[in-house]
């Protein structure tokens, strides 16, 4: 029979964090307490001299406390690896954890790095015992017993600083998801405080203790050995502390920067369960709330245009208006109750999408913005809500570009055709309606003349008019203008003259 290939699934990001993450603890975890025990039998050794244990060598004074501690270790690697597989369950089997399981993972490195003291605890009644035993004192007895806790406990302290930064990718996955929480790991005062202690506190007071009460029986050397321990082990304490604030500032500083050029496509992994995990997640929920900030101006610049989206962003709302000097275009299609009629609903919605991003088109490209849309038609504005000092040229120049837009937007849709008027005078613009629901407009003779003028040009050749006032401020512009006469508009009794824009001869507006 051929052999049997059993087929195994890749694994998940997680499910690979999983075990590098073990790894790692394991190495730093070893080599935190493989150190801190040589450290500390051999200060023992030193500072007790053959008062240690008189009936052994001292090469035996130091491997002999090894030896029951070794023999633990098999148990001790059993007990650490299925705790640590019952709470990354969760990971292992690829699903979201429970609130237990999360807060599990995030105090994972506190016993991970406790579990070590048990054995420390073990170490300090075996190594006294073993001293005892080889003709040792009870002076000596307690001087060893005491010297180890104190190792222990500060060993502990520092495998737990060098191992906390290896959890981050577990934490991200068991934080994924879950911005309203409360602090789970030790924060940046409880970490650096466990620095200083590893790396300051404790080795000076076992100085001072060992100074105080046994100055005359301890060598120098030995204090040397224990200021050179505690030396070296405060500066991998610090290490591991500063790792595990500065990285993620830094990665906080970066992603700063870049909200700061205007992306707000960032997102910062939540990779701590203390404080630095709250400022992660405190710049997520900003940036969250930029974006749906920007989408919101985005979506209310385009109801009711930028000009009036910023203006009401940057001095709020409120139903008042002023008086202003401006320019109204007013655009209608011509027979467009006949062709809603002529045509199947999806064509008439294409006719006047197409219709009305020409006339958004050509407004923009001018400066001025589209109030609003009435059914088939567009009442645009220059000169307000912004000023703009040339805002008839621009109404003029933008008129009369739309309107050999449109010429080529009957190629298109044949038959299409609009009337346009411009006006230029005094206006009031402001938001009118109640404070549930308004608007911001622009009333005043220089729209209702617009609109009027817009009647008048549907039914001439060339379908744009303008009033006289607009071409006597346009400038320049006025010169691609000229005189048609005048009209009697609707509602007033005097006559107004109109203006058309010059076709020249060797012009096509068609094209």
């Amino acid at each position: 029979m051929g052999r049997r290939h059993l087929r195994r699934d890749p694994l998940t990001p997680l499910q690979a964090a999983v075990e590098d993450v073990r790894r790692s603890v394991r190495r730093r975890l070893a080599f935190a307490n493989v150190a801190g025990a040589f450290a500390v039998i051999t200060f023992v050794h030193l500072a007790s001299g053959d008062a240690l244990a008189p009936r052994l060598s001292p090469v035996l004074q130091i491997v002999a406390p090894l030896i029951p501690l070794a023999a633990l270790l098999v148990p001790a690697y059993e007990w650490d690896r299925r705790a640590y597989q019952a709470t990354m369950a969760w990971a292992i089997e690829g699903r979201a954890p429970t609130e237990a399981e999360r807060i599990a993972v995030l105090q994972e490195p506190w016993r991970q790095a406790l579990r070590p003291l048990v054995f420390w605890v073990i170490g300090a009644v075996l190594y006294p015992v073993l001293s005892r035993m080889a003709g040792a004192d009870w002076v000596t007895m307690l001087r060893v017993a005491e010297g180890t806790l104190i190792g222990g406990a500060t060993t502990c302290a520092l495998g737990y600083l060098m191992i906390e930064r290896s959890f981050r990718p577990l934490f991200a996955g068991a934080l994924s998801g879950n911005p309203e929480r409360g602090i789970h790991t030790p924060g940046v005062r409880l970490r650096l405080l466990l620095t200083w202690a590893v790396g300051s506190g404790v080795p000076l007071a076992a100085i001072a203790l060992v100074v105080l009460f046994d100055a005359d029986e301890i060598p120098p050397y030995a204090l040397a050995l224990l200021a050179l321990v505690g030396l070296g082990a405060g500066f991998i304490a610090t290490i591991a502390s500063a790792r595990s604030v500065a990285e993620p500032l830094d990665g906080l500083r970066a992603a700063l920067a870049r909200v700061g050029r205007g992306d707000l496509d960032v997102g910062l992994v939540v990779d701590d369960g203390g404080e630095v995990g709250e400022v992660q997640s405190g710049f997520n929920r900003m940036v969250l709330g930029l974006r749906e900030r920007r989408t919101i101006r985005d979506l209310f610049g385009r109801h009711v245009g930028a000009q009036v989206a910023t203006q009401a962003l940057e001095r709020g709302s409120g139903l008042r208006g002023e008086q202003a000097d401006a320019s109204a275009v007013f655009i209608d299609l011509v027979g467009s109750t006949a062709m809603a009629e002529v045509l199947p609903p999806d064509e008439v919605v294409e006719t006047l999408n197409d219709f009305f991003d020409v006339v958004v088109r050509a407004v923009d490209a001018e400066g001025g913005w589209v109030n609003k849309f009435e059914g088939d038609g567009a009442l645009c504005v220059f000169g307000a809500p912004g000023t703009q000092p040339d805002h008839a040229a621009r109404a003029l120049r933008a008129a009369r570009l739309l309107w050999q837009a449109l010429a080529g937007l009957a190629e298109r849709h044949p038959g299409v055709a609009a009337g346009i008027g411009v006006s230029s005078g005094q206006v009031v613009a402001g938001n009118v309606g109640t404070e549930a629901r308004y608007e911001y407009t622009v009333i005043g003779p220089a729209v209702n003349e617009a609109s009027r003028l817009t009647e008048v040009a549907k039914g001439r050749t060339v379908k744009v008019l303008a009033s006289a006032e607009a071409v006597r401020r346009a400038g320049d512009e006025a010169d691609r203008w000229h005189d048609v006469g005048t009209v009697a508009l609707r509602g007033r009794q005097a006559p107004t003259a109109i203006y058309e824009p010059v076709v020249e001869k060797t012009a096509d507006v068609s094209t």
